[in-house]
């Protein structure tokens, strides 16, 4: 399972003109999941987004946890982020699960973050052509691959 995180001051999706979630500060997460991916990489994940300390403390250094601060997620699927592009110049996906496999392993990712979160996160909806905007903070930006533990 692979996340690209980031740290935003606000952010939302959009479904055929509609806003379908939305948050102030938080996180960002966008979310690819492959064939090989295991609740193990869920709760794992989800621990990490959560603890992960890039928030400001009060003399600005990044020192504080998204548990710390209180703010918000907004999780996005996203099967892009397992294209490979070492032959030509069209992305292949074939790492990337196809919906029988991703759509149950994504809801089971909203279920953990939200348990680990103690609140309800803001989600877009899997599958769907989705507008995502965004306001990075920072900025920052970070990459977390559940295969790259050790």
């Amino acid at each position: 399972m692979r996340v690209v995180i980031q740290r935003v001051t606000e952010a939302s999706v959009t479904i055929d003109g509609k806003i379908t979630g939305s948050i102030k500060e938080g996180l960002l997460v966008l979310q690819g999941i492959e064939d090989a991916d295991t609740i193990d990489d869920i709760i794992w994940l989800s621990n990490k987004i959560c603890n992960l300390r890039i928030f400001n403390d009060d003399e600005g250094v990044m020192n504080k946890s998204l548990l710390e601060t209180g703010g918000n997620m907004l999780l996005v699927s996203q099967f892009t982020l397992f294209a490979s592009t070492k032959k030509g110049n069209r992305p292949s996906y074939i790492r990337a699960s196809k919906p029988p496999i991703a759509i149950p392993m994504y809801e089971r990712m909203i279920q953990q973050l939200e348990q680990d979160l103690g609140k309800p996160i803001q989600t877009g909806i899997f599958g769907a052509d989705m507008k995502v905007r965004l306001l990075n903070d920072g900025p920052v930006t970070i990459v977390i691959d559940s295969k790259n533990k050790e």
